[in-house]
């Protein structure tokens, strides 16, 4: 596994990857570097058999501020004007595919066949929501503050929030969230289902929490956690006897694994089982 960014680090213990957001002098902001950097770990942890689990945590007092104002602000803004400025057309077309790769970037997570965790600490806002509702898992910790930041900079959330929140928490939620713009706490969080659970202050107990739930997950059949994970999204769009017919088709396929074999193996032999995920 080959991986390098200035912004993100790359870490696989055993069967479990750890992405970090690594630019804590900036408070993560968001910057070109991450976008870039993104979909390169995604096809870095795609690319490694062994890796079972990945969680999304991050270095310094916060997960993410969101994206980088202080590099995109003027882009935003239109700041350029004169002669040698590009044609409306071409400002137009450049904002457009801007933001076609930064979607792309934060669906390369989404997109991984492994469940994702994200361990969320201090502030996550804007684009960092964007980040973990495009993950399978959120845990925070009691300290984190959570906002849908966008409508407070006069932008409309373009990176996949307004698509991915509706399915994580109800549709009053979303629209309180997007339109105000307000920060939200752990507890609020937890309550309306964007958390699955809060611990303590700080980065620590979080990032714990998240790498005994991946190492739980790991210790399971890789074939059927990944199976399971197309499952759950080919539900979207179908009706439950679609599901059921598409479920069916698929342990049809995937069923006779010799995971499977070690798994009656060790339990007839009242052992543990070892998987290797053929």
């Amino acid at each position: 596994m080959t991986f390098n960014s200035e912004v993100l680090t790359l870490e696989v213990d055993n069967h479990v990857a750890t992405l970090w957001l690594d630019r804590e002098e900036a408070r993560n902001a968001m910057g070109s570097a991450l976008w870039r950097g993104l979909p390169e770990a995604a096809a870095a942890v795609a690319g490694d058999p062994a890796i079972r689990a990945l969680v999304i945590a991050a270095k310094g007092p916060h997960f993410t501020v969101g994206i980088d104002l202080k590099e995109f602000g003027g882009f935003f803004a239109g700041a350029e004007s004169g002669a040698s400025a590009p044609s409306t057309a071409v400002a137009n077309a450049t904002s457009y595919q801007m933001v076609r790769r930064m979607q792309d970037s934060v669906t390369s997570i989404a997109k991984l066949s492994v469940p994702v965790i994200a361990a969320v600490h201090g502030y996550c806002i804007g684009g960092g929501v964007d980040l973990i509702t495009a993950c399978d898992i959120r845990l925070c910790s009691s300290d984190a503050i959570f906002s849908v930041r966008e409508a407070k900079v006069a932008i409309v959330a373009d990176v996949g929030t307004l698509q991915r929140l509706p399915r994580i928490v109800g549709a009053g939620h979303v629209a309180e969230l997007a339109f105000t713009g307000k920060d939200i706490d752990a507890s609020r969080a937890l309550s309306i289902g964007l958390v699955n659970s809060v611990l303590g202050p700080g980065p620590q107990s979080v990032l714990n929490a998240a790498h005994e739930l991946a190492r739980e997950i790991a210790a399971n059949s890789p074939l059927a956690v990944q199976g399971t994970k197309v499952v759950l999204a080919a539900n979207d769009g179908r009706t439950i006897d679609e599901g059921l017919e598409f479920v069916a088709n698929w342990n049809t396929l995937y069923l006779q694994s010799n995971d499977l074999r070690e798994a009656m193996t060790a339990f007839v032999e009242r052992r543990a089982p070892t998987f290797n995920g053929d």
